[in-house]
Parts: structure tokens; sequence; C-alpha cells
């Protein structure tokens, strides 16, 4: 177990931070020291789904992702980061599990839900009493999410679902999932709306996808509808259209540039801790001249990201963050994040990967978090359409 954290701050972006924006992240450090830390090579090893923490994570009110809860105190986008960045910087299974029921399904909730839907669920979301998850994806449809082909359609006063999910995280282990769907027939055909569905009910089928290589320590799930009924109230009234879930995924752009920030700076310290410790030609690789450039290079790098993501955060916090801007966050965070772990696991050589030394854990969930709300192509593809005003997809 290793959390020797460096804090790198070369920069000095964080210094003139007021202390209260830190209070999410101290506390999740905490956490990860005390209850995954200690376990988590072995839960990743086994693909074990630690699904207590998140109850443990929701007593510390570390779930949220800026979204306001009534009773808890307000939190900003640049807290949400610097917390989202920490728990990545300790697991990213652990990270997606509080991304997911935090970005996703209380941000689809607070933005699009009714007054009883918001008092029936933001409270016990937040406090980690019920898992949500949040079903878009699909598996003829990944980046081009909005052609999606899961379909709802009216039937008297209810609506059934039918259509496959795919890579849904807690969508085989929760309490609720927020399924988007393309209204068939009458009125608002074609239209994309979100529902509520209880994970229990009937035609709901999720299983957990196995024979993965990153993110072994949370269940995603490949789910299939078949006639599953829900009642009007089961709709998000606020969603009619794929723009609204767009909106969502801007935010979680912002929290992935996070998310890959605390990936990178893990990656970082663990070569630096290599570099201090391995004796290699009767010197310490600390003291050679390959190494140290490595090093420097690695700091540059995080330092830039870190900058970057500091000033989108309070852009989003003024209200200002756009998709361009989101998408940036997003392609600059992973790109990074992949250049800086595949740097410390040629670095530490055939120990890189061993689990015991973190490296080869972030660099696969890194692989992930890089597909996370979009490929790299689609970040580019947005963003070359804000510069050009042209859509090329």
């Amino acid at each position: 177990m290793h959390d020797d954290a460096l804090d790198p701050d070369a920069a000095g972006v964080l210094r003139g931070i007021p202390p209260d924006e830190f209070v999410w992240r101290d506390a999740a450090r905490v956490l990860l020291h005390d209850e995954v830390l200690p376990h988590i090579d072995g839960w990743w090893e086994r693909a074990e789904y630690p699904a207590h923490l998140l109850a443990r994570l929701g007593a510390r009110d570390l779930l949220r992702d800026g979204v306001d809860v009534p009773g808890l105190s307000a939190q900003s986008a640049l807290a949400a980061g610097l917390l989202a960045a920490e728990l990545n910087r300790g697991d990213g299974s652990v990270a997606a599990l509080a991304g997911i029921q935090g970005g996703l399904v209380l941000r689809s909730i607070a933005l699009f839900g009714s007054p009883e839907q918001r008092a029936e669920w933001l409270g016990p979301l937040a406090r980690g009493e019920r898992l949500g998850a949040f079903a878009l994806t699909e598996p003829a449809h990944g980046s081009d999410s909005a052609r999606l082909e899961t379909s709802a359609r009216r039937d008297g006063d209810d609506w059934l679902l039918d259509g496959e999910k795919k890579w849904i995280g807690g969508g085989a282990s929760g309490d609720v999932t927020i399924v988007w769907a393309r209204v068939t027939g009458g009125e608002g055909d074609g239209r994309v709306r979100g529902f509520l569905v209880p994970q229990s009910a009937a035609g709901y089928d999720a299983r957990p996808i196995t024979g993965k290589l990153a993110l072994r320590a949370i269940h995603q799930a490949h789910v299939r509808l078949e006639g599953v009924r829900v009642p009007a109230e089961a709709v998000l009234p606020g969603a009619h259209a794929f723009r609204d879930v767009a909106q969502v995924l801007r935010a979680t752009r912002l929290h992935v540039g996070w998310a890959a920030l605390g990936h990178a700076a893990a990656c970082y310290e663990a070569s630096v801790r290599y570099a201090r410790e391995r004796l290699q030609f009767g010197r310490l690789l600390a003291a050679t001249q390959l190494v140290q450039a490595r090093l420097a290079r690695q700091l540059a790098a995080l330092t830039e990201l870190q900058t970057l993501l500091v000033q989108l955060a309070r852009e989003a916090d003024a209200g200002r963050l756009d998709e361009q801007a989101a998408s940036i966050a997003k392609l600059t965070g992973t790109r990074t994040a992949r250049a800086i772990a595949a740097d410390a696991r040629d670095l530490l050589g055939g120990n890189g990967i061993l689990l015991e030394n973190a490296v080869a854990r972030h660099f696969a969930d890194v692989e992930a978090l890089h597909t996370f709300e979009g490929t790299e192509s689609i970040q580019e593809l947005l963003i070359g359409r804000a510069i050009t005003g042209f859509g090329a997809f």
C-alpha cells in the first residue's frame, strides 16, 4: 500500500484556493488510506465489487460531483474536481462508483426530475443509501449515442421499454437505472426521454460484463429491457431531447478531465517513489540524468493539465463552461494521463506490471477512462464543430 501524496503544484495554481474547497478532497484521502488502498489490489485482481463503499462515501458527502442537494453544503465545480482527482488517484473503480452516482444519476434527476422525484431520490442517492445507474450507451451505439435505439411507447397510462444497454456501471447491482430511450408513436414520437426504472422491474435483465482488463473493481452491466413497464411518474419531465442528455455529459466531461489528473498524479508519484528507492548500476535511478528528464517531463505535463482544469472549473462555477471547453478538458486530460502512465510503466521496468506498485492498475484504468463520455475522435470533432461551425460526424 502506498499513499505518499506529493501534491505537485509547480505553477502554484492551487496555492490561492480557499481551504474550504479542499474539505471533500481531504475527506476522500482519509477514506482511501483507511478503507481502499489496503484492499484494492485484491479487489482488482479478483474483480470484486466493493459495493459497501457506497454508504461510506455517502457518509462523507463524496458522491455529489457538485450537484446541489437539500441539507448538504454547496459544492463548487472546483471542489468537485479536486475530489474527483483524489478519488481517481486512489482507484479508478471506486472513483467510477462515485462519478456515476453523482455526475450522471444525481445530476440527471436534479436537472430534469419533478419536485417529487427530486424529493424521493436526491438525498438517498447522495447519502449512498440507494445506488443508481445511468443507461445511455448501447451495444451498437457507443460514441454515436444520439442514435440510440432503445424504445419507449405508451400503453395506457404506462410506458413500455424495449432495448439493450451496455457498459452500465451499477446497472446490475443497484436500485434504480435512468434509462434513456426514444419515444415511438404518438405525441413526442422520436424524442429522447429519461425513465426511472427499478432494477427489480419485470423484464429488466442485467448481468455484469466479465473479462475486463480495466476498472475491474466495479460491475459494468449489459442490460436487456423486454417490455419493461413503468408508470407515467417514472418519466423525467424536464428531459425531452438528446440535447438534455448532452447537458449532463458536458458536465461529466470536465469530471473526466479531473479524473485523468488523479491517475496522472498517481503514476507520477509512483515514478518518483521508485526512482528514489531503486538501485541500478550502483546508484539510485533518481541520480541518473535520463530518469530526472523523465520525471521533469511528467511534472511539466501534469502541471499543464492541472492549470487547465483549475481554470475550466472556475469557468464552470461562473456558468460559462461550454461544450468546446468541456471536450478540451476530456481530450487533454486523458491524453496526458495516458502518456504519463505509459512513461511511468516503462520507468519501473518489469516491476511496472505489478499491482503492488499501482502503475499497472492506473495504466489500465486510464485506457477505460479515455473512452468515457466520447472517444478521443469524438472530442476532436466536437471541438472542430465549435471552431468551424460544421458538424463532421
